[in-house]
């Protein structure tokens, strides 16, 4: 799939925290500080590790798949299972020597959300960068709050449970990059539904999302696309292009929003009925 350049968007923009956000690093073992600090980078900085953005967005496509047909995305723990495992090892030992035949028949036994973010034999074709923060939105300070064990008998708050976590308060903004290669039409449009969610707050992330931490809003600033498939003229000017830094090497793929959304319906109308009628 990766073998030959056919096309890429890139996405910029950023993550702003409408509530407070709680993605943990883990129980901390200082002496002094929160039970349950936040994630840092090596500056002591909050970041959002691209891995969540892209769990959670594929999560709430997986969920919408599924709405239309369970087939079109797979349960995880499958992903995983003895009998994938070893299905997966028997194609690559059947066609070891015939790569094309090899990623055709691995794409057979892919389901649709694997199709685009990956799986354990086919590399994804999505891939978020770490959003690190803004700092002139972020003063150096996080929140610190107060949590406490349930006992589920009396209703109480449990003897020797209460603890303390961290925050990065609301506001707080964040770069977000990210990168989608050689994708086919209705790829894009699967991808273009999970941003437009995050685009109107509907995917929170981290932890405490039942207490009203996590819910983040996208402001997409830019997206860029080239597709040079089977054009050699094409790919050369723009690499040419590229190295002279002239953005004119992509176009707006806003343009084709409508286009990829519409070939994302026709795709899963057309498999959601082949699955259907299959004895």
């Amino acid at each position: 799939m990766f073998d030959t350049f056919k096309n890429r968007l890139e996405i910029t923009g950023t993550i702003i925290t409408i509530t407070a956000l709680r993605i943990s690093a883990g129980r901390s073992m200082e002496p002094i500080g929160s039970d349950l600090p936040v994630i840092k980078d090596s500056l002591g900085q909050p970041f959002i590790p691209g891995s969540s953005f892209k769990g959670a967005l594929r999560s709430r496509l997986e969920s919408f798949l599924r709405g239309i047909n369970p087939t079109l995305a797979s349960d995880p723990a499958d992903l995983t299972s003895p009998s994938k495992t070893n299905e997966v090892k028997n194609l690559k030992g059947l066609y070891a020597k015939d790569d094309e035949r090899l990623t055709s028949k691995l794409l057979e036994i892919t389901d649709e959300a694997s199709k685009l973010f990956g799986s354990p034999w086919i590399a994804s074709k999505f891939q978020v960068r770490d959003l690190t923060v803004i700092e002139d939105t972020w003063f150096e300070q996080y929140q610190e709050r107060d949590g406490v064990a349930i006992d589920r008998d009396t209703e109480t708050a449990a003897d020797g449970k209460l603890y303390d976590f961290q925050v990065v308060p609301a506001g707080t903004a964040f770069e977000f990059r990210a990168v989608v290669e050689n994708a086919e039409e209705w790829e894009l449009g699967l991808l273009m539904i999970g941003l437009h969610q995050f685009e109107t707050a509907q995917i929170p992330l981290g932890g405490g999302r039942s207490r009203g931490l996590g819910v983040v809003q996208l402001e997409i600033a830019e997206m860029n696309w080239i597709d040079v498939e089977n054009n050699p003229a094409s790919l050369l000017k723009y690499l040419q292009k590229l190295v002279m830094h002239d953005k004119t090497a992509y176009e707006n793929a806003s343009d084709y929003k409508d286009h990829w959304v519409k070939k994302l319906v026709d795709y899963l109308t057309q498999k959601s009925a082949t699955v259907t009628s299959t004895p």
